[in-house]
């Protein structure tokens, strides 16, 4: 089996990872992938919203099987147009992609099949905004409506704050069109909790749970970013919690897409908040999280090519998807003054440090090759994964092996998992 993957960053490394382990696949490409991913799949020099170049490139190579890993694809069509040509892809045609694409859909949806999630209201417009907020309770959170790379979301604990968040999204277009409409929300306070499942149109299967760390700064300071580093299990995510959202989120919300007549396939992110009032639902994706790809993936048990398929076919409900009884913990080794201004073309080095080592990944997020020299190509550069029999010893293993790893502008967090120690 010949298999595509679509993208670049540490989500697709740890999905080809995943894929070149899957007795099935023959071949591999990437497209357009990174230095790290080269390892295991052939790199296409082909942009992810380069549609019509993707669906030619697997019509010509006779492609098997297409996977799209990043969201701003899946919410623009890529989908829809690999079946247009009759391909094999994995993940949510747009008409289902929406539920990542905009807040305001997904806020609606949920309401109207009482899916747990913060109380809210949708602005198109900034006059409007600002009088709701002359009358709302603080801190309170303001979001642009479509994908904004992680960083859309403001919390504002003051109504200047509030104004100038408006002011930022709707009038200064900072997120651009995703600011055209704004979703204001209610606070919510509690430990927040990501579980990734695969869905088949009507059968959903979480996967085990994981937690992100979005803030740039030890101790949750600085701006949001795509995500500094994560840690799976999560054990804020007990056996009452999971059961609580088995039958008021996770199905409920596969059967609500039906629905409206817009069936998912695919992988849906379920970003959880678990309040003093229960789980309530803070976002959706419709991809794999990153970097939570980078701790459930190494934790899979199944054949990943094996569960697609399944999806593809309709019969997710025959799979018994399992996942090792250990933990893993990701620290993603950054470029000083992400996610602002950084330099990129730095050379890295340390990789063989990796080599033969069972248990430790080097995902690569932003990394070219520079000739035979691999060098930074982003801001966040590389997602150092380690597994360990438990949370505490996965945690001290990812931070060992992130000494590993060199390159003049390296930035990382140094409290990724802390919250392990709390529980």
């Amino acid at each position: 089996m010949k298999v595509l993957i679509v993208g670049s960053g540490g989500r697709e490394h740890a999905i080809a990872w995943s894929v070149a382990k899957s007795p099935k696949v023959t071949k591999i490409y990437c497209a357009p992938g990174n230095a790290g991913i080269a390892e295991y799949a052939e790199c296409v020099n082909i942009g992810a919203m380069e549609f019509d170049k993707l669906v030619a490139f697997a019509k010509e190579n006779e492609i098997d099987l297409t996977i799209i890993g990043m969201d701003d694809p899946l919410v623009g069509g890529v989908v829809d147009a690999f079946e247009a040509e009759g391909l094999r892809v994995f993940g949510p045609r747009k008409n289902a992609a929406i539920l990542e694409g905009s807040k305001a859909f997904s806020k609606d949806l949920m309401k109207k099949y009482n899916i747990p999630t913060a109380a809210y209201e949708n602005f198109d417009d900034p006059q409007k905004a600002l009088e709701y907020l002359e009358t709302a309770k603080f801190p309170i959170v303001l979001k642009a409506d479509g994908l904004a790379l992680g960083k859309g979301v403001l919390i504002c604990n003051t109504l200047e704050e509030a104004k100038a968040g408006v002011q930022e999204i709707m009038l200064d277009k900072k997120f651009g069109d995703s600011g055209n409409t704004m979703v204001i929300e209610e606070f919510m306070t509690g430990r927040e909790v990501s579980v990734l499942s695969f869905v088949d149109g009507k059968t959903i299967k979480t996967m085990t749970s994981a937690q992100d760390h979005k803030r740039a700064g030890d101790g949750d300071t600085g701006l949001n970013t795509g995500g500094m580093g994560t840690f799976s299990p999560s054990p804020f995510y007990t056996k009452e919690v999971e059961d609580f959202c088995n039958k008021y989120v996770y199905q409920a919300t596969v059967d609500a897409m039906a629905a409206e007549g817009r069936p998912f396939t695919g992988i849906i992110f379920f970003g959880l908040m678990l309040t003093a009032d229960g789980p309530k639902v803070l976002e959706y994706n419709a991809r794999f999280g990153d970097p939570e790809a980078q701790v459930v993936l190494p934790r899979m048990k199944n054949d990943i090519i094996e569960v697609i398929e399944a999806c593809l076919e309709g019969k997710l409900d025959e799979v018994d998807l399992q996942f090792e009884d250990n933990a893993a913990v990701c620290v993603v080794l950054a470029s000083e003054g992400y996610p602002v201004k950084y330099e990129k073309g730095i050379p890295i080095s340390g990789f063989e440090n990796f080599k033969d080592k069972d248990g430790y990944y080097c995902f690569h997020a932003g990394t070219k090759f520079d000739g035979d020299q691999i060098v930074t190509n982003g801001g966040r550069v590389l997602g150092i994964t380690a597994k360990g029999s438990d949370l505490k010893e996965a945690r001290k293993n990812a931070y060992a092996a992130t000494e590993w790893i060199s390159f003049s502008n390296k930035y990382m967090r140094h409290d990724i998992g802390k919250a392990i120690d709390e529980a």
